[in-house]
């Protein structure tokens, strides 16, 4: 069962091309604007643990800025090493609210 929750405000939102970090509920995640539209991943890279809400944007995917580990923000796959992922959260907006599924 969907558990939706109010990750921030559609003004806190980070603009296109950028990242940022939020924690709901104990959860850490990591917010990406690719072209205008926001998508939700787990703020742990699973390399070293590096805060990929700190990282960039490259492409499509989100970029940890401890060892460069590039993660496809809608399916959470990483470009290299094959096989390495992390999560990613639905994630929609409901007028100023941003909010995610984190169930």
């Amino acid at each position: 069962m969907a558990q939706w929750v109010r990750l921030c405000g559609v003004a806190e939102a980070p603009p296109v091309g950028r990242v940022m970090e939020a924690e709901v509920e104990g959860v850490a995640i990591c917010l990406a604007n690719v072209n205008g539209e926001l998508s939700a991943l787990d703020n742990v890279c699973p390399h070293r643990q590096g805060p990929l809400g700190q990282g960039w944007i490259e492409g499509e995917a989100v970029v940890c800025p401890w060892h460069s580990w590039a993660f496809n923000v809608k399916t959470g796959l990483a470009e290299y090493p094959a096989d390495e992922r992390v999560e990613v959260f639905p994630l929609r907006v409901e007028g100023e609210d941003v909010l995610v599924d984190i169930e």
